[in-house]
């Protein structure tokens, strides 16, 4: 089989020079999609330009159920992997190992553990390629995994949930939502020595203390926060110690001071996602915060839009500064892509995938400046 890297081998030198800044231009992206409408079949793949900012159709690279959530491990012994959860319901979902090939960009799989729970819907990887982590939406439980130097995910490490070894927190006051404890996401401080746990369920936000060398956790801290709020995933501030929590339910953004002890502090900091004159239902999903730390971005599902607010630099507030279409409907999942020039968003239910151009000095989105079809799309990942 030919690769990029056979065929690099190939060219005279200033042939190589030219291939290697367009392979540096050229960045694989995957998407996990929900499979159990029938339609899609697993983890897509396409090739996106940083510099035109353009999507190649995706195509599937591994088929494989409900991959709601992917991430990617920093290489290791010169190898690197994926990892997907597979967020079954009606049992124990699966977390899936993947051999990750930086030339084709193929997937190859290496093997596939329990989730210690059902509805897996996050995954996170430390960044030394050791420990990975996995909380259960469904099944209100949090795993950790140590990977093997083969890329392989270990049996759980730890093993939290409602019945042992301690009771969650009670429910909050919404009976659709919050009829028990829902774990969101498990997030990793920038040092790796903490894990961050939004129960959208209870409306709590816990921190676990990571046992770096085993992977295994110990729960720190829990914070209840505003009742009925269903925290939803958070994002750390890349120079300040602030940390911010998207709260799906009541469509806001709250602000946190973190600790390097790894405490959280409510700032009692809270601004909303959506426009005052929105009055449908919405829930918010995803946020993201740009390298430099200036902006921070946000999605809703329902009102439809990406939203954009800048970031004091002296108290870590937030202020809108635009709001835009997300082009289509449900936008699940966004991310920048390495560059920082782009936004690529999910639209779940619309079966559209969305590329915007990100101005670095407003924070500005301006676009869709592409719009690619693929079926319920839940999570973007760029590698």
């Amino acid at each position: 089989m030919i690769t990029r890297r056979n065929f690099l081998a190939t060219l005279p030198a200033a042939a190589v020079s030219r291939a290697l800044a367009q392979s540096a231009r050229q960045q694989f992206v995957y998407f996990g999609t929900d499979t159990s409408k029938g339609i899609a079949k697993g983890i897509y793949r396409s090739t996106f330009d940083t510099t035109t900012g353009t999507l190649t159709p995706p195509v599937l690279a591994a088929e494989t159920a409900v991959p709601s959530f992917l991430a990617i491990a920093s290489a290791r012994n010169g190898l690197r992997f994926l990892y997907a959860v597979n967020e079954l319901s009606g049992t124990d979902g699966t977390v899936t190992s993947y051999a990750f090939d930086p030339a084709t960009g193929a997937l190859r799989q290496l093997n596939q553990v329990s989730s210690a729970g059902a509805g897996p819907c996050y995954i996170a990887v430390d960044p030394t390629a050791h420990s990975a982590f996995v909380a259960d939406y469904a099944g209100h439980s949090l795993a950790s995994y140590r990977i093997r130097s083969n890329g392989q995910l270990t049996d759980p490490v730890s093993r939290f949930n409602c019945s042992a070894p301690f009771p969650c927190e009670p429910h909050g006051p919404n009976p659709d939502r919050q009829e028990m404890s829902h774990f969101h996401c498990a997030t990793l401080s920038p040092d790796s020595r903490f894990l961050i746990v939004n129960d959208l369920g209870a409306d709590t936000i816990s921190v676990y203390a990571v046992d770096t060398h085993t992977a295994a956790l110990k729960p720190h801290q829990t914070l209840k926060v505003k009742p009925g709020s269903g925290p939803r995933h958070v994002a750390f501030h890349p120079l300040h110690p602030w940390v911010y929590s998207i709260n799906e339910l009541d469509c806001t953004i709250t602000r946190f001071r973190w600790s390097e002890s790894g405490n959280l502090t409510d700032l009692k900091s809270t601004i909303s996602t959506l426009d005052a004159s929105f009055h449908g239902q919405n829930t918010a999903a995803e946020v993201v915060i740009s390298p430099d730390g200036r902006f921070l971005y946000a999605s809703n599902r329902g009102e439809d839009t990406l939203v954009v607010f800048t970031i004091s630099p002296t108290d870590g507030s937030l202020k809108l500064v635009q709001r835009i279409s997300c082009g289509g409907h449900a936008p699940r999942h966004f991310t920048l892509d390495p560059s920082g020039r782009w936004l690529i968003n999910g639209n779940q239910n619309s079966a559209t995938v969305t590329v915007y151009r990100r101005d670095s000095s407003s924070g500005h989105l301006t676009g869709p400046t592409q719009t690619v079809a693929l079926d319920s799309p839940q999570f973007i990942l760029f590698a």
